[in-house]
């Protein structure tokens, strides 16, 4: 059962490699746990996806405990992971804590927050009381504004080092997973190897341990915004458009109802 996280565990001793996809809805959950998908995740992506946003700094705890609840409802067998947003874990270990307890009561089998080394005390302090934790380092996007945008990180040799050097203290901590967004795979494919714990990518190339997309950019719902690394298994966009505008038309026409 995908739930438990020593299946992850067990994925990477084997070579297994391991998928997730972000999901905001009951319906999409029943889906992506029906398709197989070994985990879901509540990304605090559903600022932009959901509602629109420009970037994920508008998300509140609020928002994020009521969507990781719909979705658990539809999770039977994945790995359920929700996020925790912008605001509500940087103060002290004892806040995160506190915005962590209330993701897992929704339904949540881990949590991921993003940063880097300044999250390994608060690692280590969710680890000790019973909260599974995915770190989430590389292109964060809550750190978009002090990037300056949505760019790739690690690419030279320091930054390199330093995204190393956070992935093993993170692990070292107790993080049970760690994300790695948009940074060069080489990179990806020497933190999976030295690192005891589950790896998943995001345009981290094909070397991690497992690799997550969002649920929008695989369906094509997400037309004009779709990253260079994400693939579209469905152009769902144009396929949906055109059966609400045949719904509309047969109204006009009086073909519905029949």
């Amino acid at each position: 059962m995908s739930k438990n996280l020593e299946t992850w565990e067990k994925a990477k001793r084997d070579g297994v490699k391991m998928s997730m996809i972000t999901a905001y809805d009951y319906p999409f959950a029943r889906m992506a746990d029906a398709a197989g998908l070994d985990a879901v995740l509540v990304g605090d992506s559903l600022g932009m996806m959901v509602a629109g946003e420009a970037d994920t700094l508008g998300v509140s705890l609020e928002q994020m405990v009521y969507h990781t609840g719909i979705v658990a409802r539809g999770v039977t067998r994945a790995l359920l992971m929700a996020d925790l947003p912008f605001g509500s874990f940087e103060e002290s270990p004892a806040q995160a804590f506190n915005a962590a307890a209330r993701l897992v009561k929704a339904g949540a089998d881990i949590v991921k927050l993003e940063g880097g080394a300044p999250m390994v005390e608060t690692i280590a302090y969710l680890s000790a009381r019973a909260i599974p934790v995915c770190a989430h380092i590389g292109l964060t996007p809550q750190h978009v504004r002090q990037f300056g945008g949505f760019k790739r990180q690690g690419k030279t040799p320091e930054a390199a080092a330093r995204l190393r050097a956070d992935a093993i203290a993170l692990a070292d901590a107790g993080a049970r997973m760690v994300l790695m967004e948009a940074i060069p795979a080489a990179l990806a494919a020497e933190i999976t190897q030295v690192v005891a714990v589950p790896t998943i990518g995001i345009g981290a190339g094909p070397d991690t341990d497992g690799q997550v997309l969002v649920l929008h950019d695989v369906l094509g719902l997400n037309a004009g915004r779709v990253p260079g690394f994400a693939r579209a298994y469905l152009d769902g966009a144009t396929l949906m458009q055109a059966a609400l505008a045949r719904f509309a038309e047969d109204v006009k026409g009086r073909a519905f109802p029949a």
